[in-house]
């Protein structure tokens, strides 16, 4: 077994057991991408089995802290079926479910979403590639689905090293022509078309579902009559929005196929399309020329992409955050509620706040913090890996 041996002070976050090992916290040794190494302290003590990964700033990924557990496809067999378990216990509200959560789940870089009886995982991570074959196999075995999915055709898997991945994994014998990668899920009341293929992440926002629920009960809470949906995607708040009473939502995306899926949305759940406005355009130009056309709304929902997927990123990103949360303070009508997300993982709780906070005060807009938001249980956030709470969202309700 190969080791590598950290700088002195550097084995302290291990020890409280977080699983990164940052490029700089390394005094020496190296391994293939993906090999189990041991991690050890300056003095030689044991603190983990790892993953290595020769390109990644993240140089390796904990897989065990327990020195006398063997890393190999039993550990992989029991780590899954303790999530699926998990989600089995959670039952939410769907038969979409995010099944395996990376980190949290003790299984570093990958994430794998249910639909129906069709898994869609990425793997993210060198040691998640390394083991794919293992992993895929104990998915299938823990979960009883017919099919396995990839999409590893993320910035984080370029970050390790490894090229983009997306096909059928099983079985075997699936190809594009014979397996439609078209899904359809129920979400509480509500039915959502999706693909796996060529949607977003894996294809659907799973870790919105409660907060969609939320915001329905919220516009049916308030009368809220007229909604923006900023950054809307497929449409999941504008379906909420109209399953709540909204007379119209006016949903904005830059992407032409999301609109036209969300528009299929709206109508798969029986609600007028006429209610439905939906603009292919930038968000942040279209706030301004709604502000400049002085509408206003009743409820908006902003829910960008990731604008700050690392620490380095944030200050940017923040700069971007403040200018749309200013322009959907402005549009919105007195007594109305923002639900306001960011889904980046260089922008922590406080921060988000704070930059919210900026933003009211650039908009001459004061409001009350109605509820703090995140993702769905089944996306959960340890204690030892607080960056597994990536969602962070506000509701404000205007002053």
């Amino acid at each position: 077994m190969k080791t590598i041996r950290l700088r002195p002070g550097k084995e302290r976050s291990l020890l409280r057991r977080h699983p990164w090992v940052f490029e700089g916290s390394v005094a020496g040794g190296k391994a293939d991408s993906g090999e189990t190494v041991r991690v050890e302290g300056s003095d030689g003590r044991f603190l983990a089995w790892a993953a290595y990964s020769p390109q990644s700033s993240i140089r390796a990924r904990a897989w065990s802290f327990d020195e006398g557990e063997r890393i190999e496809p039993a550990l992989f067999a029991r780590r899954v079926a303790a999530a699926v378990a998990m989600r089995a216990r959670l039952a939410p509200a769907s038969d979409g479910v995010r099944l395996v959560h990376g980190e949290a789940d003790g299984l570093p870089g990958l994430v794998v979403d249910r639909y129906g009886d069709t898994l869609c995982a990425q793997f993210l991570s060198a040691g998640a590639e390394r083991w794919k074959s293992v992993i895929a196999d104990a998915l299938i075995e823990a979960s009883g689905a017919a099919r396995l999915y990839e999409r590893s055709d993320t910035s984080a898997r370029q970050r390790e090293g490894l090229a983009a991945t997306v096909g059928w994994l099983r079985p075997a014998s699936a190809t594009a022509a014979a397996v439609a990668t078209a899904l359809t899920i129920r979400e509480h009341d509500w039915r959502f078309a999706l693909d796996i293929a060529t949607g977003h992440k894996t294809g659907f926002y799973l870790d919105q579902r409660d907060n969609r629920k939320l915001f329905a009960e919220t516009v049916r809470h308030f009368g809220f009559a007229r909604v923006l949906n900023c950054y809307c995607y497929t449409g999941g708040f504008s379906v909420a929005a109209l399953a709540g009473g909204a007379a119209e939502v006016t949903a904005i995306d830059s992407s032409a196929p999301a609109l036209a899926m969300a528009e299929g949305n709206v109508a798969l759940n029986g609600f007028d399309v006429a209610r439905h406005r939906a603009i292919d355009a930038d968000v942040n130009q279209t706030l301004r020329s709604l502000l400049d056309s002085k509408q206003s709304f009743d409820a908006i929902v902003l829910d960008p992409p990731k604008l700050a997927p690392t620490v380095a990123h944030a200050e940017r990103a923040a700069r971007a955050y403040k200018d749309i949360n200013r322009l959907a303070l402005s549009l919105l009508a007195p007594g109305g509620a923002l639900f306001t997300f960011s889904c980046s993982g260089g922008i922590d709780a406080d921060l988000f706040h704070k930059i919210v906070a900026g933003a009211g005060l650039d908009a001459g807009v004061d409001a009350f913090i109605h509820a703090r938001l995140g993702a769905a249980p089944d996306h959960p956030m340890t204690v030892n890996f607080p960056e597994g709470g990536y969602l962070k969202g506000l509701v404000l309700i205007k002053r």
